[in-house]
């Protein structure tokens, strides 16, 4: 390894933060976008070297200040963790790079240079948490990520945005308290924050009571943070009202990176040293993932704001990662894992989508796109190959992910079978609120004062870049299944 490289840890996280406040004082109207774009792509490059160097065998550790771990914050990069930051930077290149326009239109000028510092500074936190391998410096990216967002979402010209940044912080704040509840009884049994010293410490302690009183504080907490049901109030209004590109940043990793960082302390740090957790992780989360499924898919059916339908259409797919993860298998982890990095593309190319229709329509109810396939046809078009990734087609993304959970179910008997049939009627249901969208877009009868024309061409191009990149990981997957699988496999070693 290069001596570069073995800082990479640390740079994918210094990139964002230190750009952010040079990114502040650029008051010229673009200059402000321009660096935040080159900084979140020097981020995105950072990943791509990581995940690189995490397919040619290396798993990255870095000391911060040359502090040994545990005494030191240490920065640890494996195959999981290289799979969140590509999903992670990815999706805040391609929401830069499209969403001038949409900020344009919807913040004021003098106000966007600390819009888009809070923006690096949530991609600094939410790759932070990707990389960090101390669990207060995980709260401490965490509320960095939490802020930020919260100002992002805020920042449009819609006012509902306020109250549901409110809940969202309400919400927010009550998660990251729960988990620090947690951190901090585990901190009291093993005198340590490091995760991995944690892991060796935490199997010595005589009385687990309080084991299990922290894995329920700090699963509450990352579940809240994940909008996993019932605990996903704070999401629809939070996507639906903020500005289009944040919804197109937050939808594809916001969740995700949460999600990530439940399974790493249930599968690290509880399941090996609670007796009999794996199954109340299965009990818990198996019901939980199975009304998310279908009580998202259902109220998407009858949503007719796009983002909002959109939005509960994420919280069924959240349930499908939970899903795969409560089988506590090989390969329901891999779905699991799979899944998130599907489901960021595909549900990212939708709200890409979105905002191509927001440049020409009045709104964004289903009223509002009738008829517009006629006058944005390569819009409709990235949207319907996307919606076929999220419905589960044979040559996207979508199925690949699918495929291997309703395999992982399969493998689980009668249980199994209900499970299949479950994710299979959900599918339809993704199918009849997909083609509700599609149907009016292209049978519906356009609006009188409907302008014509497509959207900006530099949004146009990165919403094919993202559709097409739906059918690539479709046809290719071997990237994502070969990163999820090695992340399985941490995580089910683990298991006794």
């Amino acid at each position: 390894m290069t001596e570069l490289s073995h800082h990479l840890p640390a740079l994918q996280v210094v990139v964002p933060m230190l750009s952010a406040p040079l990114v502040m004082l650029l008051r010229p109207r673009g200059l402000a976008w321009a660096a935040a774009t080159a900084a979140s792509l020097t981020a995105f490059a950072i990943a791509i070297a990581l995940t690189i160097g995490v397919l040619d065998g290396h798993d990255f550790s870095y000391n911060m200040g040359s502090w040994p771990a545990p005494y030191g914050i240490e920065l640890r990069v494996d195959a999981f963790s290289a799979l969140l930051l590509l999903v992670v930077t990815g999706a805040s290149t391609l929401a830069l790079l499209a969403g001038r326009s949409s900020v344009d239109a919807e913040i004021d000028p003098q106000r966007q240079p600390l819009f888009y510092t809070a923006w690096l500074l949530a991609l600094a936190g939410l790759a932070g948490m990707s990389v960090s391998a101390d669990a207060f410096n995980i709260f401490v990216f965490m509320e960095i990520s939490s802020l930020a967002s919260y100002i992002l979402i805020s920042g449009g010209a819609d006012r509902r945005a306020l109250p549901a940044v409110f809940k969202y912080l309400v919400m927010g704040t009550v998660g990251a308290t729960c988990y620090l509840i947690g951190i901090g009884l585990i901190y009291l049994m093993t005198g340590t924050l490091n995760l991995a010293d944690m892991e060796l410490r935490i199997d010595q302690v005589a009385d687990q009571s309080p084991t299990l009183v922290a894995a329920g504080f700090i699963t509450i907490g990352l579940a809240l943070k994940a909008a996993v049901f019932p605990l996903h109030v704070w999401l629809p209004n939070a996507y639906t009202y903020a500005p289009h590109g944040v919804t197109v940043f937050l939808a594809a990793c916001a969740t995700k990176v949460a999600l990530y960082l439940l399974l790493r302390f249930d599968f690290f740090l509880f399941q090996p040293n609670l007796a009999g957790h794996d199954l109340q992780f299965a009990y818990f989360l198996m019901p939980l993932a199975v009304l998310a499924i279908l009580i998202g898919s259902a109220v998407a059916l009858f949503e007719h704001n796009l983002k909002r339908l959109l939005a509960y259409s994420s919280i069924a797919q959240i349930g499908y990662i939970t899903l795969g993860a409560s089988l506590v298998s090989l390969t329901g982890l891999t779905a699991s894992i799979l899944h998130i990095f599907n489901h960021a593309l595909a549900k990212g190319t939708l709200f890409l989508a979105v905002a191509c229709l927001a440049t020409r329509c009045s709104g964004l109810n289903l009223s509002n796109i009738a008829g517009v396939a006629g006058r944005m046809p390569w819009t409709m078009g990235a949207f319907v190959l996307a919606g076929l990734s999220l419905i589960g087609i044979p040559g996207t993304a979508g199925f690949v992910s699918k495929w291997y959970l309703i395999s992982a179910a399969l493998g689980e008997g009668v249980i199994g079978g209900l499970l299949v049939a479950i994710i299979v009627v959900s599918s339809l249901m993704a199918v009849v609120y997909i083609w509700r969208m599609v149907e009016t877009a292209y049978f519906g009868t356009a609006q009188a004062d409907a302008v014509s024309g497509e959207a900006p061409a530099a949004l146009l191009a990165v919403t094919w870049t993202a559709a097409l990149a739906n059918l690539y990981f479709g046809l290719l997957s071997w990237l994502p299944v070969t990163l999820s699988t090695s992340a399985a496999e941490l995580l089910v070693r683990q298991v006794p």
